[in-house]
């Protein structure tokens, strides 16, 4: 089952795009239409995406779909690409995705089926659960929580007083803890100085079974992807997940972690309290960090780091007693 959090306004025509953003195109016949605006992994025929300076690798075929880029990618783009060719890609990106996308109105939640709820549920009086919601068998829910429209709970799950759960699904056996916040949107915009453009995100966060989140955490839904807690995973309180992060199974968070955008983070994986995890990296299977830390690169395999830049922790320890000791 996939569930909608959000209505797709497409097909957009490519004069409706010329229309709002200064661009110039590339082998584009003028009546295409797109039908969705997505992450690049998620491109098809008909579809639009984009990439940034940064992402761009000569190993991957760009040749599906339509991709928004900058001038300097363009050249190095080869083939038949269909391309929308733009200084400011964050902008493009962000005014497109609004165009695209926009949520549920009150009439149209309104009009979506009662919601679900199985057999031997305990919740709280005064919880709000929107219509399209399915609640799993044996879930308890505390006073005060929010469950937005479409959500899907599985069974043995327990929610914790004052917690808020939009944009998500959630499988069984997952513990939530009080005054968490699940699937609002990232922080995701264009910089203009004038006014920011928010990135409308059309992700969801997922948590997959046996999942625990802390009280007071924060896990964003994703721009164009989803955002994703592996099996078995715990975080303690006071937690951040950023848009369209990915986390493996069996890893342990300490408090106050917090984990920037777009990052992938292997199995098995244990960070200590107050670790910063910077955005669109890729941590390793098997890996430890230690309390403290703020990690800003790539991170192998089996490895364990500590410190501001995280660097292995023998090094670290080394380099410690010879300044320190």
């Amino acid at each position: 089952m996939k569930p909608s959090f959000f209505k797709n306004l497409g097909p957009i025509h490519l004069n409706t795009i010329k229309g709002n953003v200064e661009c110039d195109v590339f082998s584009i016949a003028n009546d295409t239409h797109f039908n969705e605006f997505t992450a690049l992994d998620k491109l098809k025929e008909n579809g639009l995406s984009f990439i940034t300076d940064r992402e761009y690798s000569d190993k991957i075929d760009y040749n599906i779909g339509t991709l928004i880029c900058s001038y300097s990618t363009s050249k190095k783009i080869k083939g038949s690409s269909q391309l929308i060719i733009t200084k400011d890609v964050q902008k493009t990106v962000a005014i497109l995705s609004n165009i695209f996308y926009r949520t549920f109105t009150r009439n149209e939640i309104n009009k979506l089926d009662k919601p679900l709820i199985k057999s031997d549920c305990e919740i709280a009086n005064n919880v709000v659960i929107e219509n399209g919601s399915i609640i799993g068998k044996n879930t308890k829910i505390g006073s005060g929580s929010y469950i937005g429209y479409n959500c899907i709970i599985g069974d043995d799950v327990f929610i914790d007083r004052n917690t808020v759960i939009t944009n998500s699904i959630i499988a069984e056996n997952v513990c939530i803890g009080r005054n968490s916040s699940l699937g609002q949107e990232g922080f995701g915009f264009a910089i203009d100085r004038k006014k920011n453009i928010k990135i409308f995100h059309s992700g969801r966060v997922i948590l997959q079974k046996g999942v625990n989140i802390g009280s007071n955490c924060t896990i964003d839904r994703g721009s164009f992807r989803d955002t994703i807690i592996g099996e078995n995973t715990y975080f303690d309180n006071l937690c951040h997940v950023a848009h369209n992060v990915i986390v493996g199974n069996n890893c342990i968070f300490a408090a106050m972690t917090g984990i920037a955008g777009s990052t992938t983070v292997g199995n098995n994986v244990m960070a200590g309290g107050q670790t910063g995890i910077n955005g669109h990296l890729k941590i390793g299977n098997n890996v430890m960090i230690a309390a403290q830390s703020g990690v800003v690169s790539n991170i192998k395999d089996n490895s364990s780091v500590m410190g501001h830049p995280a660097i292995n922790k023998f090094t670290y320890i080394r380099k410690y007693k010879k300044n320190y000791a």
